[in-house]
């Protein structure tokens, strides 16, 4: 794969622990906005714009990327970020408790994209995708980047452990636990020896960012269509992990009701698609595949299937329960159903409504996802919750 350095606006050091901020998908509007209100200098209001207005008042079209813009260049102006135009590739670190992965933020190609190098499990919703498109031509940058994983390879590894004996250019604990260090990678025989190494990967898995990475190669196809040669926007702004480092929790759901059955009749309807039911339960631990929890009624169940061994859990789930049973025929549009990642049961029950019911689910393996991508298959949505997630804001790659 094809992978070179970047020139881009990074924060200030000082600023860098205010500013940087984690993806902005993972926030409400009302989330977002609380974040905004105490953080002023934050990155999630360039990403969030709509956040910034009052919610009877949020603009729709360019006006709203506009505000984005303008609190970008207010960024600019107070010093929060500099531009920095030495081409450079940056490692950046995560550790949080006894985890610790250690990437490569730099600029992928979209060829690779499309020609299935980078590789898809994930579809993407066209209103969202549109949105980052917009976003992006809006600020004129990429921004928060394409989580890629790549097959682990010792020569990528032994350059990176090389390169980042220097001292970290950031170096902070954020908000949710994690610490986040950046280095700096300007000397050109380095860079040149980290991008020879990823020439030899073969593949590379979208963890996370289907819709920025859709953005992007949409916003090159627009430029090659224009006559554009040597153009930025032929690559995009991404952080590649070894495989081995990841880590992947669970995705849970929460539908609002259940679909008018009482807790006996759920329970009957669970039992008829096939699943072995234990309960009620004071509590639940799920540690093994085809195994699911079932809050419901204030009780847990246990709900273990004998199947297809290949078979994802979150598909399962999709097939035999939240779609006959609970009339959830499309999880990514309908309003009744949400997504909670990375909680416990008892985290899980407690945000469970009270005329509803909750699915507590095996985590999705990182070799589930490999397997899937590489036969070009599609995994339902929320399959895959990685943690800890990374931060958008630590460079923004200007592509005007």
């Amino acid at each position: 794969m094809h992978v070179e350095p970047i020139t881009c606006l990074r924060p200030q050091r000082e600023y860098a622990q205010e500013f940087c901020a984690l993806p902005y998908d993972v926030f409400t509007y009302e989330s977002a906005r609380a974040y905004i209100e105490s953080h002023p200098r934050t990155f999630l209001a360039i990403d969030r714009p709509d956040a910034t207005f009052e919610a009877d008042d949020i603009p729709q079209g360019e006006t709203l990327y506009q505000r984005a813009q303008k609190i970008l260049r207010d960024r600019q102006l107070d010093k929060t970020l500099t531009i920095d135009e030495t081409p450079c590739v940056y490692l950046y670190e995560q550790t949080h408790g006894d985890h610790k992965q250690l990437g490569v933020m730099a600029a992928v190609s979209v060829d690779d994209y499309i020609d299935g190098t980078i590789r898809q499990h994930e579809r993407t919703l066209i209103n969202k995708e549109q949105d980052r498109v917009n976003h992006i031509k809006g600020i004129r940058a990429q921004t928060g980047p394409v989580f890629l994983a790549y097959p682990d390879s010792l020569a990528v590894d032994m350059i990176i452990s090389a390169a980042k004996m220097a001292d970290p250019l950031y170096d902070f604990v954020s908000e949710d636990g994690v610490r986040q260090r950046v280095w700096r990678i300007a000397r050109p025989s380095a860079i040149e020896a980290i991008c020879l190494a990823f020439s030899s990967i073969d593949a590379a898995y979208i963890a996370d960012g289907h819709h920025r990475a859709a953005a992007a190669v949409a916003i090159a196809k627009e430029r090659r269509a224009e006559g554009r040669v040597n153009d930025p926007a032929e690559a995009f702004l991404a952080v590649l992990f070894p495989e081995s480092q990841l880590q992947i929790l669970a995705y849970d759901r929460v539908v609002a009701d259940t679909c008018g059955l009482g807790t006996d009749e759920l329970v009957r309807a669970v039992r008829d698609a096939g699943f072995a039911v234990e309960g009620p339960l004071d509590d639940i631990e799920i540690d093994s595949r085809h195994t699911f929890g079932m809050f419901v009624g204030g009780s847990w169940y246990r709900l273990t299937l004998e199947g297809d061994p290949d078979a994802l859990d979150v598909a399962l789930l999709q097939d035999k329960v939240l779609a006959p049973v609970l009339g959830i025929e499309d999880p990514r549009s309908d309003a009744r159903i949400d997504f909670v990642g990375g909680v416990t049961p008892a985290e899980l029950a407690a945000v469970t409504p009270q005329a509803g019911v909750s699915f507590a689910l095996f985590p999705t393996s990182m070799e589930e996802l490999v397997s899937i991508s590489d036969a070009g298959g599609i995994m339902p949505p929320k399959s895959t919750w990685f943690d800890p997630k990374l931060l958008s804001g630590f460079a923004l790659r200007r592509i005007w």
